[in-house]
């Protein structure tokens, strides 16, 4: 399981409606940090698949999404539980930092 792109279309329907916690990871093509921790998240949603989807919003695609939400460093990540934020991440970190960010989510 790989964490898999939402557009302003699919957003409601995959964050805000989903019942499972859900970590959207805010990005963009061009930035370095973004790519670097991509792998890490794919890992972290094919191991924790059954606790938590993990999908990605390209801020370029869809800045109404990254105003709304306050994204103004990328990469961020927001967790949301019933339609709500209830964590915010900001920038790349290794693995076993990002799963002691969402320990709460995934343990």
């Amino acid at each position: 399981m790989t964490a898999r792109a939402v557009t302003e279309a699919t957003f409601e329907q995959e964050v805000l409606k989903n019942e499972k916690t859900v970590v959207v990871d805010f990005w963009a093509e061009w930035c370095g940090p973004c790519r670097a921790v991509s792998p890490i998240l794919d890992q972290i949603a094919t191991e924790h698949s059954e606790k938590l989807d993990i999908v990605k919003l390209n801020v370029d695609e869809h800045p109404n999404l990254a105003m709304k939400y306050q994204i103004t460093a990328i990469p961020a990540f927001k967790v949301f539980q019933a339609g709500e934020v209830v964590k915010t991440v900001i920038g790349a970190k290794p693995k076993p930092a990002l799963e002691a960010d969402l320990a709460a989510y995934i343990a």
